[in-house]
């Protein structure tokens, strides 16, 4: 393994470059610290030259959002036959689209908020569109993490502004119907729960500001029952497998006081800054933060691509004249 030159991909052109650049200079440093040869590459348009130039071995992907966390550059990934850590080029398209997640959620038996897509275009008719969802009610961007983007709308009078905030990133929101209660994060590595952690953020949504500039208080395990804790993890097992996920992702729900637990969402690039939830579910299981990089560094790999021998005697295609 520490033969292997890696190409830590960071920063990205997106709206979460800058915890894109954490989390990459966190992974470049905990694996050179493990004896590895690494590389890091600020990821450009220029992509596939950067890595030929670097002549990395395996990709270690720190991108967030649009452009590095929805299948692109895992499809480029591929054509290049570069393995790199992660989710595969479906299960990242997948999870990246919040409202086609959704339905797929739905087809597996998965509670997940009621709501409704709106795109630029149709700003304007926000309140006729919102029908009888209600309020408060959450909107948020279609597309993109990181909570960039998303305004808990408590009345008809927002809901334009907050639709025209999310459509700035990628052209489409997602309003779902707010629900009250405890924010658990589950984290899953390799196809087996790593633990899960709740989140109790100061406001009444887990937002950029909770994340990434203090004042939320996590607890890890979550105070839920032994029998919730352990639906809740099924759940999210459900849910990595119905994407197709590989490597390591965090599934994030809302836990009511009455009522069932709905999911929210697949997160399949989750964040490795010193803040990050992934790193402090790990580290409660007893893994450093230089160990769970390692880890994820061993499951990098290539979807596979099975092509099977034609038939004895099958008839040759036709070619072209």
């Amino acid at each position: 393994m520490n033969q292997r030159h890696v190409g830590v991909l960071l920063g990205g052109w997106g709206e979460e470059r800058e915890i894109s650049v954490k989390t990459g200079e966190a992974i470049a440093a905990a694996l050179s610290k493990r004896g590895h040869r690494v590389t890091v590459i600020d990821a450009s348009s220029r992509l596939d030259v950067q890595l030929r130039e670097a002549a990395v071995d395996v990709a270690f992907l720190a991108l967030h959002g649009r452009m590095g966390e929805d299948g692109r550059v895992q499809g480029l990934l591929e054509v290049m036959g570069l393995p790199y850590t992660g989710s595969g080029v479906l299960a990242s398209a997948l999870a990246m689209n919040k409202p086609v997640a959704k339905k797929l959620f739905r087809q597996h038996n998965l509670a997940t908020p009621f709501g409704y897509t709106i795109d630029a275009a149709h700003v304007g008719h926000a309140q006729e569109l919102h029908g009888d969802l209600g309020f408060p009610c959450v909107v948020k961007p279609a597309s993109g993490g990181s909570s960039v983007g998303l305004t808990l709308v408590t009345n008809a009078a927002e809901l334009p502004g907050a639709v025209a905030l999310a459509c700035q990133y990628g052209g489409e929101a997602l309003v779902e119907r707010y629900v009250k209660g405890r924010e658990v994060t589950v984290a899953v590595l390799g196809g087996e729960v790593l633990g899960s952690c709740e989140i109790a953020s100061p406001g009444a949504t887990f937002d950029f500001a909770a994340k990434y500039q203090g004042g939320a208080r996590y607890h890890v395990p979550p105070r839920l029952t032994p029998t919730r804790l352990a639906n809740l993890e099924a759940m999210a097992l459900t849910a990595w497998r119905a994407l197709g996920c590989r490597g390591a992702a965090r599934i994030d729900f809302v836990c009511p006081d009455v009522g069932n637990e709905v999911l929210l969402e697949v997160n399949t690039l989750p964040g490795m800054t010193p803040t990050s939830l992934l790193p402090k579910i790990a580290r409660a299981r007893g893994l450093s933060f230089e160990v769970l990089c390692e880890q994820l560094l061993a499951q990098a790999s290539l979807e596979p691509v099975v092509v099977p021998p034609p038939a004895v005697g099958a008839p040759l295609a036709l070619q072209a004249s």
